[in-house]
């Protein structure tokens, strides 16, 4: 991945919320118990007072939640250009600055297809072209690692455990997590973290990118343009996803949750050096079917 110099201080504000709310309900037994529920806040987004686009959101990491959606929608392709992001909860707005105006903002603006990204995400601008010059470089992994990874991966999802309702995503290398973010839309977790690594100049072609959701093409394409070319999932894939993961050289696992997973894209890429014995259930029609 080529590396970013960030030439001049890009002004953030720090506006993260709690991301869970209290609430008491009511039991199968009539009872009231308390508990929390997650969040969900309305941020719209401005570029130099333009309107682009409103995202429901936990409101954790709104500077990096948009930070990570200017650049995995290539509307700022640069994160020099960018002077400030100001989140304002009372007006819940997120005010976007730059040096200077963003050429072509209309037309790519202009090009927008929903996604079924939880929370309904919007890719904009010709992203599908930009596709055509990803090509991933291959990532081995064994299998054992892929093990100690999901298992390192169970302490975490916090407002999931207390809440509910979320989505997590995780930046991952070897078995070890660096960055892990929950939100209502699974999108909106990848952009934070893609903002994270945006920001910190951080390279995507060791990593494993980690999602609860499905593995959709919109999943596939950010991850690609991270540069990441490893996605892991305890979900399932859709055929779009697996068309655009065979296409730019992402290694699609799914399924993945205790010592089982399928590998749909990039079966090169794992090293099976701890298969585990077929249960009896397999062997016994293995045996059927060779007798």
């Amino acid at each position: 991945m080529t590396s970013v110099q960030i030439i001049t201080p890009l002004e953030l504000s720090e506006a993260g919320l709690h991301a869970s709310e209290p609430v008491v309900a009511t039991n199968e037994f009539g009872q009231q118990v308390p508990g929390h529920i997650a969040a969900e806040r309305i941020l719209t987004v401005y570029l130099n007072k333009k309107e682009l686009v409103t995202l429901m959101t936990l409101g954790t990491h709104p500077e990096l939640l948009v930070l990570g959606w200017l650049r995995n929608q290539r509307i700022v392709k640069d994160i020099n250009e960018i002077k400030a992001i100001q989140i304002d909860w009372q007006t819940e707005s997120a005010a976007i600055t730059t040096h200077k105006e963003i050429e072509g903002l209309d037309e790519k603006l202009s090009k927008k297809t929903v996604t079924t990204g939880c929370g309904q995400g919007t890719v904009f601008g010709s992203l599908m072209d930009d596709l055509d010059k990803i090509k991933l470089q291959p990532n081995a992994i064994k299998q054992s690692k892929i093990y100690q990874l999901l298992h390192n991966l169970q302490s975490h999802n916090e407002v999931y455990k207390r809440a509910g309702a979320v989505h997590g995503c995780a930046l991952c290398e070897d078995i070890n997590l660096e960055v892990f973010t929950e939100d209502v839309g699974r999108h909106n977790a990848v952009d934070a973290i893609a903002g994270h690594m945006w920001l910190n100049n951080t390279a995507g072609h060791k990593k494993i990118f980690y999602t609860t959701g499905r593995l959709t093409s919109e999943m596939v394409i950010k991850v690609a343009q991270m540069g990441i070319p490893t996605l892991l999932s305890r979900s399932g894939v859709t055929h779009m996803g697996l068309e655009l993961a065979q296409k730019v050289g992402v290694t699609l696992i799914a399924r993945a949750k205790g010592h089982h997973f399928l590998v749909y894209s990039g079966n090169h890429n794992i090293e099976y050096d701890s298969i585990p014995a077929a249960p009896k259930s397999y062997q016994h029609s293995r045996t059927a079917r060779d007798h």
